[in-house]
């Protein structure tokens, strides 16, 4: 008889011993928060130069999708493999003639530039690369970013050529010949734009 209450005691503990196991497995599961990068306030500035005194002309994209937004445990693991997707008629300059040339001259001169897409790689803490596509070509965009709480701060310096852009280049620079010409009367639109990226990231 004894023998039996033993058992029926031990047989209690396992099965209570268990319970409390799953119960706390849960109870993590339901308190595990990851990293979600958020849309709508992420902000796509650019600068590019023109004139031989490389005079800077600024804008913003007003639009940009998250493709199937990653989550992650850390900001950099949600940022790691990220795709976005820009619509190129959301370009804004606060000159709607200006966005008008360049959608049609620059834009217009390349193939397949409805949108701008890219995909995100993390190499470390400060640095990575973004490879973007644009023109129907994709090429490594290299990056910086600096991480302050849950707001991420990306910059890098694009060098149009390696996406193929002298044709769109040369013919926003005959569009906008007078505009685009300094003191010395020679009309010049630089290779370089600069982009500044910043996004927040929910925890949830």
């Amino acid at each position: 008889m004894k023998k039996l209450q033993l058992i029926y005691i031990l047989f209690l503990t396992i099965i209570t011993f268990s319970s409390c196991k799953e119960t706390i497995k849960k109870e993590n599961k339901q308190t595990e928060k990851s990293y979600v990068v958020e849309s709508k306030s992420t902000t796509i500035n650019w600068t590019a130069y023109k004139t031989t005194n490389k005079v800077p002309v600024k804008g913003i994209f007003n639009s940009v999708t998250i493709e199937s937004p990653k989550t992650g445990s850390t900001v950099t693991e949600a940022l790691n493999g990220l795709k976005f997707i820009i619509p190129v008629s959301s370009i804004f300059t606060k000159d709607t003639i200006r966005d008008t040339k360049l959608k049609k001259f620059f834009f217009g001169s390349m193939n397949d530039t409805e949108v701008i897409s890219g995909t995100l790689t993390i190499i470390n803490e400060t640095s990575g690369s973004v490879n973007l596509t644009m023109n129907g070509i994709s090429h490594d965009l290299p990056i910086s970013f600096t991480i302050k709480d849950q707001t991420v701060s990306i910059e890098s310096l694009m060098d149009l050529d390696n996406w193929k852009a002298q044709l769109a280049l040369k013919a926003l620079n005959t569009a906008c010949k007078d505009l685009h010409s300094g003191e010395d009367g020679i009309p010049k639109t630089w290779n370089e734009v600069k982009i500044e990226v910043t996004t927040n990231l929910i925890y949830k």
